[in-house]
């Protein structure tokens, strides 16, 4: 007994001992000892196992057993389950209890096909699918045969899996924007592009899909556009993406990929696109193109060709390869940004035999290989808030195809004061010649040279530049006289100076003329007066009222004006030196000829112009105006102007000029023409081409003729516009067109076409014995088969050569989702087809990019 005592003893004396030295090394520790002396010891906690479900099921069925053995649980018919942000509908439902999972599969017919898809609903997204599974710890899901709707698209995949609310993965998939099969009024998409596997992430300003090889199908045909990968943007913003090409064949460099590429957004005020052309016959072309807006500031873009065309075969005669390029620039400022300084651009710079090898089929189908010149363009404006002037710089840069030269004007400066009034007026109201008088004035300053293209800015071109100062002042004044006349009076002024002269000579030992140029400070001054007068008459002649013609009103403005100017010719002024021809008869030339600021004009002018202009018009009647009367124009316009030159010692007299213009059946009917004779007669000596003009005045033979014909018809022209709505009580739809149908359900629709006739022929002869002529017509049109159904065209029929010319022929078809167009150019130096298919959707407009849509369009997002 005492042993036990002293031994329980013992063993409280221990413990106070122990948890004094507790206290005395972490009072902390104490506390903490303390609360859980107060509560359940930590080796008698109770650990409650996680529930396998974060939250409760809701279901519902026509049919719901239990299995408890087995821990599932089964839904038929009509069944439904709740689960979170998760809802599924199906005809058939099992839950694992064990393994966490439920599994949903669609209503099936006698045979085990599905008829009717699992539906699924998750945070507001809807998704149709045959079988669904659901891991509801993983939160992973397989579907199979998935049916998504993605923004404007639709995606179906033989199986998808989705690891998280952020990354699904689909196999062998299908997307389209066809808007009929994603509402279901189509079981087949007009088009889908194919996909052996599929990454969709969603983030939080939208979602993209990645893919590895993708195939168009066009109503379930495979077709030939494959693309290596593709990034398909949900996003309104720019967005990277593959280009789609056209392709086709051209008879000289083979079958073709043209426009395959990427577009690439950089930051907010850019953009890239690298385009690149390939052909079977080793001809290729790349692209490159930026884009770059600044909204309410400036907009433009930088692009390129460089490529090479190789036609023929190689060893053969007709092989060639030929390098080419283009380097172009736009650049437009808004005219709100800065209104006293403006900068623009418009450069355009090739190979002089670019257009002639292109590669590049957009440059043939609009007709840019017929150009024969090309022009290039940098300016600056500078304005002032109070001087009365205008300061412009410029750069331009002229190319001639045909002559293979280039005029370059590098720089050019303009200096123009505003037109100012010389005198002040007394009475605010300018009245007689003294306060009517205006003065125009300015300067301008220019570097020219005329060069081939290899020597550009080498030592020859700079040692060929001429730099040329000139200054024009012009004097006007008018006043009325007598009421009916106007009374002006001008004078013009011209100064310049120039960097280089012109020696003319003969040269035996070449047995030609020889123009030497001088680097040589020189100017000249020329002046010029005119008065003139004019006035306007008028004359109708009434006929009968109610009859076919009514009345014909002329209007005639006729004006006399005469103008002097001395002889520059004269050897005071020193402008002229004459020089030997190889006959020995001494010629006169210009120390200017050929220069940049031009050249004064050699013998007197005291010489009486006249012109006289007309208007004719005729009222005549009609059903169609509510007035019973229409006003027809017979010529809008109809000048005659010559002048009659007192000074000149031969030929007084000008050529005669006519210009008419008019237009006809209710302005539809465009002419204009022109005519120039010559009043003194030509003879040809026995066997020569070119005969001698001579004195004999009254021959007034035809020098030139020229009449250009624009006619455009139209549906609408003949015949009124059928009132479908009225006339026929049914409208139905056939895919995504409209029509309507008469009682025997026959389909009718506005098949509205336009054409226009272009036609012209030109006449010129001058001193030739034969003439020149050109007569060619030209048709430009299009027909609506069905409302989405266009063919258009265009072809030249030269009527001397009897052949025609570059003719176009192009085929569109609206196919609900996207686009098809197809152009050919059966004739001429290229002969080519090239076909196109274009996505229409707006979440496509910048993954699969077409044609030239850019930032740079309507909207910006900026």
């Amino acid at each position: 007994m005492d042993k036990t005592v002293f031994k329980n003893i013992l063993q409280i004396l221990i413990i106070l001992i122990f948890n004094s030295f507790l206290a005395q090394q972490s009072p902390k520790k104490l506390t903490e000892t303390k609360v859980v002396n107060d509560t359940i010891p930590k080796k008698d906690t109770i650990i409650v196992k996680k529930e396998a479900l974060e939250d409760v099921f809701e279901t519902k069925a026509d049919t719901e057993r239990r299995d408890f053995p087995k821990k599932m649980i089964y839904l038929i018919k009509n069944a439904q389950i709740k689960y979170q942000d998760m809802q599924i509908d199906a005809d058939y439902i099992s839950i694992d209890e064990a393994k966490s999972t439920v599994y949903a599969r669609g209503k099936q017919d006698s045979l085990g096909k599905i008829i009717e898809l699992v539906q699924v609903t998750q945070a507001g997204k809807k998704y149709e699918t045959t079988d669904f599974s659901y891991n509801t710890k993983t939160k992973q899901a397989i579907a199979y045969n998935a049916r998504t709707e993605e923004s404007e698209g639709v995606i179906v995949a033989q199986k998808t899996k989705k690891y998280n609310d952020s990354v699904y993965v689909m196999r062998r998939a299908d997307f389209t924007t066809d808007d009929y099969f994603i509402k279901k009024k189509d079981t087949v998409a007009d088009y889908k592009l194919r996909a052996s596997h599929i990454k969709m992430v969603k983030g939080k300003n939208g979602s993209s899909l990645v893919t590895g090889p993708v195939q168009m199908y066009i109503e379930e045909v495979p077709t030939p556009l494959v693309m290596p990968f593709a990034i398909l943007p949900f996003s309104q913003k720019r967005s990277a993406g593959i280009l789609i090409p056209s392709f086709g064949e051209r008879e000289d460099v083979g079958f073709f990929l043209n426009g395959i590429g990427y577009y690439q957004p950089i930051g907010e005020h850019f953009d890239l696109k690298v385009l690149a052309d390939i052909y079977t016959k080793g001809s290729w072309n790349l692209r490159p193109e930026m884009n770059y807006l600044k909204k309410y500031r400036y907009s433009g873009n930088f692009s390129a060709d460089i490529g090479t065309t190789i036609r023929g075969i190689k060893g053969l005669d007709d092989y060639s390869k030929t390098g080419t390029y283009r380097i172009a620039w736009r650049h437009s400022q808004d005219a709100k940004s800065n209104p006293f300084l403006t900068f623009s651009a418009s450069v355009d710079v090739t190979s002089q035999t670019f257009y002639n090898n292109t590669v590049n089929n957009a440059y043939i189908l609009n007709e840019s290989v017929l150009r024969t010149s090309q022009n290039s363009t940098l300016s600056l404006t500078k304005r002032f808030l109070k001087l009365p002037a205008t300061i412009t710089g410029t750069a331009s840069y002229s190319q001639n195809f045909s002559t293979g030269l280039a005029d370059l004007r590098l720089p050019q400066m303009n200096v123009a004061i505003n037109q100012f009034y010389l005198f002040g007026s007394k009475t605010g109201v300018r009245s007689g010649l003294l306060e009517n008088i205006t003065v125009n004035t300015g300067l301008n300053l220019t570097n020219f040279v005329s060069t081939g293209e290899g020597e550009l800015f080498t030592k020859a071109m700079w040692d060929k530049m001429q730099t040329g100062l000139k200054n024009n002042i012009t004097i006007g004044t008018n006043t009325t006289i007598a009421k009916y006349f106007t009374f002006s009076l001008g004078a013009n002024i011209d100064n310049a100076l120039t960097t280089k002269t012109l020696t003319r000579f003969y040269d035996p030992l070449q047995n030609k003329v020889v123009d030497q140029v001088n680097k040589k400070v020189a100017g000249y001054s020329t002046f010029s007066t005119t008065a003139s007068i004019q006035t306007q008459l008028y004359g109708q002649a009434n006929f009968k009222k109610g009859a076919a013609i009514e009345a014909i009103r002329h209007m005639m403005s006729p004006s006399i004006g005469f103008t002097y100017s001395p002889d520059f010719g004269e050897p005071g002024f020193g402008y002229f030196r004459n020089f030997s021809d190889a006959n020995g008869a001494i010629t006169p030339y210009s120390i200017f000829d050929g220069g940049i600021v031009g050249a004064p004009t050699s013998g007197m002018v005291g010489a009486l112009g006249f012109n006289i202009g007309n208007n004719i018009e005729m009222k005549v009647k009609s059903k169609s105006d509510s007035t019973g009367i229409k006003k027809v124009k017979l010529f809008e316009s109809l000048n005659i102007t010559g002048n009659y030159n007192f000074a000149a010692k031969t030929h007084p007299w000008s050529i005669i000029s006519i210009n008419g213009q008019t237009s006809l059946f209710d302005n539809k009917l465009s002419v204009n023409t022109s005519l120039t004779l010559d009043p003194y007669r030509t003879v040809f000596a026995p066997g020569e081409e070119i005969g001698v003009r001579t004195e004999e005045f009254g021959a007034f033979s035809v020098q030139g003729f020229n009449v250009q014909l624009s006619y455009p018809l139209s549906s609408e022209l003949f015949g009124e516009k059928t009132d479908y709505a009225k006339k026929y009580k049914q409208k139905g739809e056939i895919r995504n067109e409209n029509y309507y149908f008469d009682d025997d359900n026959y389909a009718h629709f506005d098949q509205a076409w336009t054409l226009n006739v272009n036609a012209n022929y030109a006449y010129s002869k001058t001193t030739a014995r034969t003439p020149n002529r050109l007569a060619s017509i030209g048709l430009d049109g299009s027909i609506k088969l069905t409302p989405f159904w266009n063919i258009t065209g265009s072809t030249h029929y030269d009527m001397v050569t009897r052949e025609l010319a570059y003719t176009r022929i192009g085929f569109s078809r609206d196919q609900r989702s996207f686009t098809i167009n197809f152009n050919w150019v059966p004739f001429g130096q290229y002969k080519v087809y090239d076909f196109f298919i274009g996505i229409k959707a707006n979440i496509l407009s910048d993954a699969l990019k077409y044609k030239d849509r850019s930032f740079t369009s309507p909207n910006p997002p900026f």
